[in-house]
């Protein structure tokens, strides 16, 4: 019996040990495990936005690198968020298109990704989102608030702090909390994970009118997140979902015909 109840006790002491080392693990790395911001940086001169210009927006103790081109007359500024790879600097062809419809932009790499020097917080990249919508806003255009993953977050942060005409939001998550639970259901993200981006109590000091897009076959952020979040939405628009679509595949379905018209009757509203 005695043997027995050793055995018994090495094996708890033994879960309990890779338990709260798996948890230390997790504390120690996440941010590690929340962002990737390596990649390459796309040059301006190298897209065909000849009309637009790198700037760099002063936030907190840093500055941030952005790309910025006006609207054509009667049309808003998209004021965009990236996710958590890479350079915005990629998606260049998103923006090509919107100013090829006459939509104006303004793009930017948060604080610790490759354009932008600076160290990756929650805090940082909420006050980063913050600086680059007013920088926008001082220049007079109507304006419109995209955010792609993880830039849902701080796109419906700035949302839920300024004004603007809309905010569609590309497979959103609840938080990202919500997402690290779902990931590692028995860690206890909620207590030890420092970057939680609550856009679920966000959301609901919103008065945009909001869109969600999202895809069935996203394997980052699981659908659900994208349809609990637009019900909390007080001024709910459109929830638009994609059959088999992937986390990365919403543009080449068609979200930017879906934004296109969202944008106009939002404006045509106001």
């Amino acid at each position: 019996m005695k043997i027995v109840r050793g055995i018994f006790l090495g094996i708890i002491v033994l879960v309990a040990a890779g338990y709260f080392g798996a948890v230390a693990y997790m504390y120690f790395n996440q941010r590690a495990l929340q962002y990737s911001p390596t990649g390459e940086l796309t040059a301006l001169d190298a897209t065909r936005l000849t009309q637009a210009e790198e700037v760099t927006v002063p936030s907190g103790d840093e500055q941030v690198t952005a790309w910025y081109h006006p609207a054509a007359a009667n049309m808003p500024v998209i004021v965009y968020y990236k996710g958590n790879a890479g350079s915005f600097t990629s998606e260049y062809e998103r923006f090509e298109q919107w100013v090829a419809d006459g939509y104006g932009f303004v793009a930017f790499d948060y604080r610790g990704f490759p354009a932008s020097p600076g160290v990756i917080s929650e805090v940082a990249i909420l006050e980063d989102a913050i600086a680059v919508y007013d920088f926008a806003a001082a220049k007079g255009f109507p304006l419109v608030i995209w955010g792609w993953s993880l830039g849902t977050g701080p796109a419906t942060y700035v949302a839920s702090q300024r004004e603007s005409e809309a905010l569609l939001l590309e497979t959103p998550f609840l938080s990202a909390v919500s997402v690290a639970h779902e990931r590692y259901p028995i860690l206890p993200t909620r207590w030890v994970m420092q970057d939680q981006f609550r856009s679920n109590e966000w959301i609901q000091e919103v008065e945009e009118p909001v869109l969600v897009a999202h895809g069935t076959g996203d394997r980052t952020i699981d659908v659900s997140n994208g349809v609990r979040l637009y019900d909390l939405a007080p001024n709910p628009d459109e929830l638009w979902i994609v059959p088999g679509a992937g986390h990365n595949q919403l543009w080449d379905s068609g979200i930017w015909a879906k934004a296109d018209a969202f944008f106009r009757r939002s404006l045509a509203a106001n």
